[in-house]
């Protein structure tokens, strides 16, 4: 499988460069790419690792979802429980995305994914190396 098209999602979502992911977004589910997805779940595992860390606490979590959500009003409303749910399962709770429907979980991921390494701000060789690393791990669990 080539993983290209999530490579570059990644990328793209770093960038902010939202016309480049819906168009990535529909080659994926074009070219059945779907069982490569465990590239975009690791990637969003090592960001909300990095952002969060092992001190956070659920409110730390609640009160960054608020924020993203403030700053990204009047588009479609953000699901702040599922968002929660999703980054605290990456954290360790894995129970909490027992109830959050595969599709929904996606998108919040990869926004969440997309808003994290906005926040970072990567160079371009650490984002190869990020891109690297989580393309690496998801390969081992393949």
């Amino acid at each position: 499988m080539n993983e290209q098209p999530l490579s570059d999602l990644i990328r793209a979502l770093a960038r902010a460069d939202w016309d480049a992911v819906d168009a990535l977004v529909v080659e994926i589910g074009k070219h059945g790419l779907a069982n490569g997805l465990q590239v975009i779940g690791t990637a969003f595992a090592l960001a909300v690792h990095r952002r969060f860390g092992p001190e956070s606490t659920p409110t730390d979590v609640a009160t960054w979802v608020a924020a993203v959500r403030a700053r990204h009003q009047g588009g479609e409303p953000l699901p702040a429980l599922e968002m929660e749910g999703l980054i605290r399962a990456a954290l360790g709770e894995e129970e909490l995305v027992d109830t959050i429907p595969a599709e929904t979980a996606l998108g919040a991921e990869l926004f969440i994914l997309g808003q994290i390494l906005l926040e970072v701000n990567l160079t371009p060789d650490e984002l190869d190396g990020f891109v690297a690393e989580a393309e690496e791990l998801a390969a081992e669990h393949l």
